[in-house]
């Protein structure tokens, strides 16, 4: 019954809105000519007001995106230089290193050349001073082994001749003859082992 009823009471307002229009889907005239006039007057408010606004604030991002990039970039660039100045110094510092470690050794070959060289001398004047000495201490032996061994030539002499040599000039002179013969007989020895040495 309900359905009866709403088709009958749908039925005349379907009949008098086809009547009167003709299409639903075509709106009214004065409905299209208000409508465009709203629509270019709010299009042209967007326009002139808010567009201006709204290109302004994409114009600043835009700067401002490349801004940042540009800032990017720049902060690229500058890491490359630093990594470059980096690697230069770390370089520089591995060069210098080198001449300093060559300095080194350069200055520890002269100093050990050096204390070499004072050595050689020093053990040098050291042999001439034992040979010195040893010349003096020859010296003072011979001196020494002369008076002992003229005292020794003057008792036999005086035993062998039975007399006194008393006076000094011939016990000189017989003490100088004996030791020059003792020591041209000594000479002839050594002579005579250096040569056989030599063969």
């Amino acid at each position: 019954m309900t359905s009866l009823t709403l088709s009958t009471a749908l039925a005349p307002a379907v009949l008098a809105a086809s009547g009167s229009e003709g299409n639903i889907l075509l709106p009214h005239s004065y409905d299209l000519v208000w409508g465009t006039i709203a629509f270019l007057l709010i299009a042209g408010l967007l326009i002139f007001f808010a567009l201006p606004r709204f290109t302004a604030v994409l114009d600043e991002r835009t700067k401002k995106i490349e801004e940042g990039l540009a800032l990017a970039d720049k902060a690229k660039e500058d890491q490359k230089d630093a990594e470059l100045k980096a690697a230069r110094l770390v370089e520089d510092a591995r060069r210098e290193a080198a001449q300093i470690r060559d300095q080194a050794q350069d200055e520890a070959r002269l100093i050990i050349a050096q204390a070499r060289t004072e050595a050689q001398a020093e053990a040098g004047r050291a042999l001439e001073a034992a040979q010195r000495q040893i010349l003096a201490d020859r010296q003072a032996a011979q001196i020494s082994l002369r008076s002992d061994v003229g005292l020794l030539a003057t008792s036999l002499a005086e035993k062998i001749v039975g007399e006194q040599l008393s006076d000094a000039a011939v016990s000189s002179r017989v003490i100088d003859r004996f030791l020059d013969s003792l020591e041209s007989d000594t000479d002839a020895l050594a002579q005579e082992a250096a040569h056989g040495e030599a063969r």
